[in-house]
């Protein structure tokens, strides 16, 4: 059994995210466990991975709060509602990660970036290094 690397982790935890918040009600363990199904580049067999239940976890307990950030950072007019979920989701991964571990800032963002290329587009990438750039201290 191999274990995630952190780009790994992350990309988990994202579309885990992504998943939970398409559907709240999911049990958090069966999305985690078809996220690491569907991704080909990942064989996995037995228990899940602790550290990717852990960070999603961590990420919805902190999620009210990284909202508020969020929304307190947005343009004039926007709202959370307003975007794009996939960046949403990114947003809160970043934050939680450079406010609530002991991930430099500047690591958590470029991750992000890295992810936004991945999951959304260009735009996508800029708007988030705008919002994480007013909401984190490097």
């Amino acid at each position: 059994m191999a274990s995630l690397n952190r780009h790994q982790l992350r990309q988990g935890a994202l579309q885990s995210l992504f998943g939970l918040s398409m559907n709240p009600d999911a049990d958090l363990e069966v999305v985690v466990a078809q996220v690491m199904a569907g991704d080909p580049e990942i064989k996995w067999e037995g228990a899940l991975p602790a550290d990717l239940i852990d960070l999603v976890t961590a990420v919805l307990a902190h999620q009210d709060e990284i909202d508020l950030l969020i929304a307190e950072n947005l343009a004039d007019g926007w709202t959370l509602d307003r975007l794009n979920l996939i960046d949403v989701v990114l947003l809160r991964l970043a934050i939680y990660e450079a406010r609530y571990t002991d991930t430099a800032a500047k690591i958590s963002v470029n991750e992000a970036l890295n992810l936004a290329k991945e999951f959304s587009d260009e735009k996508s990438g800029k708007f988030i290094n705008g919002v994480l750039g007013k909401v984190l201290t490097f």
